[in-house]
């Protein structure tokens, strides 16, 4: 069965292989599981519970399970390697490692116990030990960590007959192969020439007259983001990798950058929540309530915070119940104001749009934005205010705090993410809490205050 016809849903999916698994065909959950690609075997495997996954891994095939262990995320990898080395000792590693990619593997040794990986490393074929020590000499994050070493180089002296007939005696080319690394005999780096320009040219034409300079290649302290964006910028499908001194140290392909792009967004949503990317969906519950107890901790001392400022206008409450009434209103108002701001500045960060040449303009348009929209709703609300209690003190009570939060919220979701970056604080993780618990402290300070002046 073709992937195409049975992943259109990978709820689907999983329902198809625990309805064949119960019903014993175990050879038609293999042939069923097998017909994904490794990314979408992984997916299946961290969407299945714990007790069901060793049966799933046994159904992967060995020529799957090297890209199926790589695409795992951090948590779920780690407890199969740990099962893996328990039944199988590190030869059973260094088997599925035979056919991975440098950058692959290094993911894969990283997340064994310390204890093992000099061991697992020892296991591997002279050939993926060199290949392994250079990508594990560079920092994880960056464009060493990220590259392969399966670069196919060539000298600028010969020609193109010559390079064809050296292509065609590998018999296969690395993936995502789109040019060739022109290098000279002790690997400096010079350029490359693309495929497309080797299939059109003449048979004698020599590989420097046909060779592109590179003029900004990858340098191997890089961090992934920057890479993912000269990737978009450049629209590349591979990119070399020369170090300070010139040398080809290797390649880096668009399926990583898309990996690295993947891994950013679902990132940046999780860690709204105060959750990881790598986190398993299927932890033991102890485990997982740790991890969110910390996170709905941070979230209570700032909900105290906001009770504290309630608790100073207690009398002013008791005389104008009203008020309670009205308070989730601005509290709200402002803190959408605010996450409006807050999500346009962070979705800017990642993109590198904005420097110190910009950001005091774009905090000026988000004032306007929340002052125009602090008049168009301060007069919505006050009418309607009005019209429910028939107060003209009520209507411009709240007509004033709403102005104040409306435009509080948007200055603070605009500041918040650039002042969290010179802090070297996500602010993905921490812009959300810290915007609520402004925009509530203001929104009741506000309202309370005004009302407990004006009486």
């Amino acid at each position: 069965m073709p992937a195409e016809s049975i992943n259109k849903d990978n709820t689907v999916t999983l329902d198809q292989l625990s309805e064949v698994l119960d019903s014993g065909a175990v050879i038609k959950a293999k042939n069923l599981l097998n017909s994904l690609y490794p990314s979408e075997i992984a997916d299946v495997i961290e969407s299945t519970p714990r007790n069901r996954r060793d049966l799933l891994w046994t159904l992967v095939t060995d020529e799957n399970k090297g890209e199926t262990l790589a695409e795992l995320n951090d948590e779920v990898r780690e407890n199969l390697i740990d099962e893996l080395i328990d039944r199988d000792g590190t030869e059973g590693l260094a088997k599925i490692a035979e056919k991975l990619d440098t950058d692959d593997l290094a993911d894969i040794i990283q997340s064994l116990p310390k204890g093992l990986t000099k061991k697992a490393i020892k296991s591997l074929t002279k050939q993926n030990q060199e290949r392994l020590q250079k990508v594990l000499s560079f920092d994880d994050g960056t464009a060493g960590g990220l590259m392969n070493t399966d670069t196919i180089t060539i000298r600028s002296n010969v020609t193109v007959d010559v390079l064809l007939k050296y292509l065609r005696r590998m018999k296969t080319l690395p993936d995502q192969t789109d040019k060739i690394f022109v290098t000279d005999r002790i690997n400096m780096y010079h350029g490359f020439v693309s495929l497309k320009d080797v299939l059109v040219s003449e048979p004698s034409t020599y590989v420097f007259q046909i060779m592109k300079k590179d003029e900004d290649p990858i340098d191997p302290d890089l961090g992934e983001h920057e890479v993912s964006r000269r990737f978009e910028n450049a629209d590349l499908v591979s990119a070399a990798v020369v170090d300070n001194q010139g040398f080809l140290l290797g390649r880096i392909t668009v399926d990583d950058v898309v990996d690295v792009i993947r891994e950013e967004v679902d990132e940046s949503v999780l860690n709204m929540a105060g959750l990881k990317k790598d986190d398993d969906i299927f932890a033991p519950v102890i485990q997982s309530t740790k991890r969110r107890t910390l996170w709905l901790g941070a979230n209570f001392l700032t909900a105290l915070l906001a009770a504290a400022a309630i608790g100073l206008f207690e009398a002013t409450i008791e005389k104008v119940v009203a008020l309670a009434i009205l308070m989730p209103i601005v509290a709200s108002m402002g803190g959408i104001a605010g996450s409006q701001s807050l999500a346009l500045v962070i979705r800017a960060q990642a993109l590198d749009q904005i420097g110190s040449s910009n950001s005091k303009l774009l905090i000026y348009k988000e004032s306007a934005i929340g002052l125009l929209n602090g008049i168009i709703w301060s007069a919505v609300v006050a009418g309607i205010v009005y019209l429910w209690f028939n107060s003209v003190f009520l209507g411009g009570v709240i007509a004033a705090a709403l102005m104040i939060n409306l435009i509080v919220g948007a200055i603070s979701g605009v500041s918040l993410p650039l002042i969290l970056e010179k802090l070297d604080i996500d602010p993905a993780l921490a812009g959300g809490v810290i915007l609520t618990t402004i925009t509530d402290v203001v929104g009741f300070v506000s309202l309370l205050g005004i009302a407990t002046f004006l009486m």
